[in-house]
């Protein structure tokens, strides 16, 4: 039996295991195990401004306040809940001191990021509700103008370092998963002849 499918399959499986090494190999070793899961601790070098967490009750209000200090630029914000669970929700409203509204977001997965433009420098209210039905606790994530930001700009930054590594091994993920489809095709196309010659004879 011609075993081309198998060793094709093979060497899918083995690019995949590669990805994995590679993606495991990215991620910081001196990140503290409680904060393993935190955005704000794998990306050190991405925010300017990460608050300490936030505990809110269902139907409670917290209000946290951020100032730009650079006009016409992107305010790049983001929460996370920690310890996410089914069914946890945020309401997040965004004004400034004068009332003008930024916008009005709602969270119902773990982590939620969105860009405002700041047409010049002026200091941001969110107002934070939980309406969920359980206690949440979470943080919340600030990055000014994040497109000159050094973490994206230096190649020598720890998140560029982590970055690059991460996309090799996302590509070698999918790569590694069409060629074991394409061993398994031809293990079935063998098969199928194999049975094919063995009724002919």
């Amino acid at each position: 039996m011609n075993k081309r499918g198998s060793i094709i399959a093979f060497v899918g499986f083995g690019i995949v295991f590669v990805s994995l090494i590679v993606a495991i190999s990215a991620v910081p070793s001196d990140v503290p195990q409680s904060d393993a899961l935190l955005i704000s601790s794998l990306f050190k070098e991405m925010f300017d401004d990460v608050s300490e967490s936030f505990q809110i009750m269902p139907g409670n209000l917290v209000y946290t306040s951020y100032s730009t200090y650079i006009s016409n630029v992107p305010l790049l914000w983001g929460i996370q809940i920690i310890d996410y669970q089914n069914g946890d929700e945020l309401s997040i409203t965004v004004s400034n001191l004068f009332g003008d509204s930024y916008g009005y977001y709602v969270q119902s997965d773990s982590v939620l990021f969105e860009r405002i433009f700041v047409p010049q420098s002026d200091t941001l209210n969110f107002e934070i509700e939980n309406i969920g039905s359980r206690e949440i606790d979470f943080i919340i994530m600030f990055t000014e103008d994040p497109e000159n930001s050094d973490a994206f700009s230096n190649t020598d930054s720890p998140m560029f370092d982590m970055v690059v590594p991460l996309m090799v091994s996302g590509f070698l993920l999918i790569l590694g998963i069409i060629i074991i489809l394409i061993g398994i095709i031809i293990i079935i196309i063998d098969l199928k002849n194999n049975f094919k010659n063995k009724r002919n004879y």
